[in-house]
């Protein structure tokens, strides 16, 4: 063994996964004929027509159902950017922020003008914003006795004050860093496919997080972003208050490009591939944990007994793609990582810094190491290809270096499969059925896309992303791709 140094880049390694929660504070399609709804010889003030307005687009939010289409930038690659992340709009008029994706946790939060602690410049190239309630001509406080706020209380996702009767949260991520706030009603402004094209001005009424205060890396500039976007299952996650308006359904999927240019799809649907295997969601958890039964390096099961796998309070498997890297109970990690040094013992040269196994190689890194398979219940396996569990570091006398992505954290038995594992797969969470799935797929090819609707009715989209999504001038962090839609409505009798 020979000793060298790789230093992986400080803070985002567990960057938004919530281990601890420290809180102080019907749709179908149809024609409809057209008619005047107001006379030509009478007029309506400006307040009228946008009460008029709000309330069709309610019945309009209702009465259809498309493919909510987000732009993905970012990359998993702690050495270029360490996350992913998606632009949302909030407010009258609309604010645009950019937040990071976030399986990890339930809330949409933004920084608020008022906020302590929030960064004023981003690393990436993007214009950071702050969200001022009172510049928005649609937000609202959210009191206590709000149903979302009380809702919210049974997850640990919001608390209420007696004395100012504000719903508020305050949020530990596993990183260290924190934020807290209050909560606000709002529109969100939505990019909906739907027939065959694309409706930009539609809007739900959603309730979010401005963050009054941040702290640890949240408050560092070199990777900041306005916020996180909370993709859990709880009651105030968007996805589940978008499904109990009927916007869109209660299932979301991603796939995330791997190369060094990063973005990908995230969309609120079903993607739809042949080869998409799912496993069940273990009940009552209020992560995304699956039953993870054993780990095959080569073809051959590793000899971990399947309890290290268990969920319980400090263990379990979880899906969280606000993790840059990926982490492994402790008590499997060494077995997994002798089994991939044997494997390569012939045809690379380990070398070990600071308790991270590393090889050099001269070859395609594909040519060297094995596929390794995680195997979950319901038989579902997930395929690690080598850059799926390892990391590029640098190179010495004309050899690659690279080392092992999966972590450990001491005294823990917990597995999280970050960006690392979940890039370049179409990853499917399938909240109403209560299973994730997943495919190894080329991030940049289009997806088709399915949205059941509650009366048969099914649509799918051929998409990708829209054109003019992406930050611009952001160096090896963005992807501007394009749509490309067409659509076959089909009929599917329940």
């Amino acid at each position: 063994m020979s000793r060298m140094t790789v230093a992986f880049p400080a803070g985002i390694l567990l960057s938004s996964l919530i281990l601890s929660v420290a809180v102080v504070l019907g749709e179908f399609q149809t024609t409809f004929e057209l008619e005047r709804a107001i006379p030509p010889s009478h007029q309506l003030d400006l307040s009228q027509l946008r009460a008029r307005d709000a309330v069709r687009h309610g019945r309009l939010l209702q009465s259809s159902a498309g493919v909510v289409d987000f732009m993905v930038a970012g990359t998993y690659d702690p050495f270029l950017v360490g996350l992913y992340y998606t632009k949302v709009q909030l407010g009258s008029p609309p604010q645009t922020f950019y937040v990071q994706i976030d399986t990890g946790s339930d809330v949409l939060w933004v920084s608020c003008s008022s906020c302590n602690g929030c960064p004023q410049t981003s690393g990436l190239q993007i214009q950071l914003n702050s969200f001022n309630p009172a510049s928005s001509s649609t937000a609202s406080s959210v009191p206590c006795s709000d149903q979302r706020c009380s809702s919210g209380l049974q997850s640990s996702d919001s608390v209420c004050s007696s004395q100012s009767n504000q719903c508020s949260y305050a949020f530990q991520y596993g990183d260290g860093s924190g934020t807290s706030g209050y909560y606000v009603s709002d529109l969100l402004h939505l990019n909906i496919i739907l027939q065959g094209s694309v409706t930009t001005n539609s809007t739900a009424n959603i309730v979010f997080g401005c963050s009054t205060k941040q702290t640890g890396d949240l408050m560092k500039s070199d990777r900041a972003v306005d916020g996180i976007f909370g993709f859990g299952q709880q009651s105030l996650s968007i996805v589940s208050q978008l499904a109990s308006q009927g916007v869109a359904p209660k299932v979301f999927s991603h796939c995330l490009k791997g190369d060094s240019s990063g973005g990908g799809i995230l969309v609120l649907g079903q993607i739809l591939e042949p080869n998409i295997v799912y496993t069940s969601l273990v009940q009552s958890q209020p992560h995304y944990n699956l039953n993870l039964q054993s780990i095959s390096v080569n073809g051959q099961q590793l000899a971990i007994d399947s309890s290290v796998f268990a969920t319980s309070t400090n263990t379990g498997t979880i899906v969280d793609s606000g993790t840059t890297l990926a982490y492994l109970a402790e008590t499997a990690y060494d077995a997994f990582v002798n089994a991939i040094t044997s494997s390569v013992s012939q045809s690379a040269r380990s070398v070990v810094s600071k308790g991270t196994q590393c090889y050099l190689i001269t070859s395609s890194v594909t040519e060297v190491f094995p596929q390794v398979s995680l195997n979950f219940a319901d038989g579902a396996s997930m395929i690690l290809y080598p850059q799926d569990y390892l990391l590029q570091q640098n190179s010495i006398g004309g050899a690659a270096v690279w080392c092992i992505g999966f972590q450990k954290i001491s005294g823990q038995g917990i597995t999280i499969l970050g960006d690392l594992v979940l890039k370049d797969k179409i990853v499917v969470y399938d909240l109403a059925n209560q299973r994730l799935g997943w495919v190894n797929y080329d991030c940049s090819q289009p997806v088709n896309v399915s949205t059941t609707t509650s009366n048969g009715k099914s649509e799918y989209v051929n998409a990708g992303q829209l054109s003019d999504s992406s930050p611009q001038n952001t160096p090896r962090s963005s992807i501007t791709s394009f749509i490309n839609i067409f659509m076959l409505l089909v009929v599917l009798f329940l």
